[in-house]
């Protein structure tokens, strides 16, 4: 096996893969990507399965050794980055030789990074997943995010391999949003008419309680129509749940696995790894989608997803 050596680990570097569904029942949220998109597209371009382990980077990049050489592609948010001080592209399959070191700047757009490697990050597998669940220590390289010295073992990778650019015309499509869909909640019918429509008509703001639990939002206050208490029950990844201060939270990767604040609204599924590239302060919308509309969107992004013709240019 080859390896990667962490120099710099930047603020929030972890492994992630496309995560653990399936574990609610144990209180174990799914965790993964927070961008499964750029993780997906990251890990075509070097030959892996599409949810090969690889490095997520959060809001700053890291700097990282290839004492064997390696070949990568960075994918995600807009981190600049030289190898051996030449500046290079995200978006595309590079080589890099033996003792190469790489650099990967702060975020000039978005929040993430990916840093896929042919033949992937090698960790042990928790509940099926190699993906950090920070929260619990579970899963990743010792369940934490990386640190300076740290040294990943990488899986072998092609003897040969062509270079490859995602297509601008994909890309587009698959763009980060900042007007999120949703469908509505299962508690969308206890709040007022008012605070209904403050939901639609108004623009909220990633406040920085952001994480990968979840993010809070500051914007109109969304009270219930009468004062009621819910049950606890399950919360799904995306859920929109609202606190008694009438402030939302959209519920993420790490989500707690049940709740008991009501839901006025679910991002679709479509839309979610749009929540992993939000940062503090950026402002989002809320537009009303059926169900119908929900899944037609999702089955045309896996369409695209899988069509090599479309992807690569």
């Amino acid at each position: 096996m080859t390896s990667l050596l962490v120099e710099v680990p930047g603020f929030l570097t972890t492994v992630q893969d496309l995560g653990r569904p399936g574990n609610g029942v144990l209180g174990v949220s799914a965790s993964g990507a927070a961008d499964p998109i750029a993780l997906q597209l990251g890990n075509r371009l070097v030959g892996n399965p599409p949810g090969a382990p690889a490095l997520e980077m959060t809001l700053t990049g890291g700097t990282f050794v290839f004492p064997e050489g390696a070949i990568f592609a960075l994918t995600g948010a807009d981190f600049p980055a030289t190898l051996n001080r030449e500046p290079i592209g995200e978006w595309s399959t590079h080589h890099a030789p033996r003792g190469s070191k790489l650099h990967v700047g702060a975020t000039t757009n978005g929040a993430r990074c990916y840093l896929c490697v042919a033949g992937g990050v090698h960790v042990p597998l928790v509940l099926g997943s190699a993906s950090t669940h920070l929260l619990s220590g579970l899963g990743g390289f010792h369940g934490r995010a990386l640190r300076a010295g740290d040294v990943l073992q990488l899986g072998t990778a092609p003897a040969i391999l062509p270079r490859y650019t995602i297509h601008s015309d994909a890309l587009g499509k698959l763009k980060p949003r900042k007007i999120l869909s949703v469908t509505e909640g299962p508690q969308e019918s206890w709040f007022s008419a008012e605070p209904h429509s403050d939901f639609f008509e108004s623009s909220f703001q990633v406040t920085e309680e952001a994480n990968r639990m979840g993010l809070r939002l500051s914007g109109p206050t969304l009270a219930l129509a009468h004062n009621r208490e819910l049950v606890s029950e399950g919360t799904p990844l995306g859920a929109i749940q609202v606190t008694p201060s009438g402030q939302a939270i959209i519920l993420f990767v790490e989500q707690q696995t049940a709740g008991g604040y009501p839901k006025i609204a679910n991002v679709i599924g479509a839309d979610l790894p749009s929540l992993g590239q939000l940062r503090p302060r950026d402002s989002i919308r809320f537009q009303r989608v059926s169900f119908e509309e929900a899944r037609a969107a999702w089955l045309a992004q896996q369409q695209l997803l899988q069509s090599e013709k479309r992807l690569f240019a």
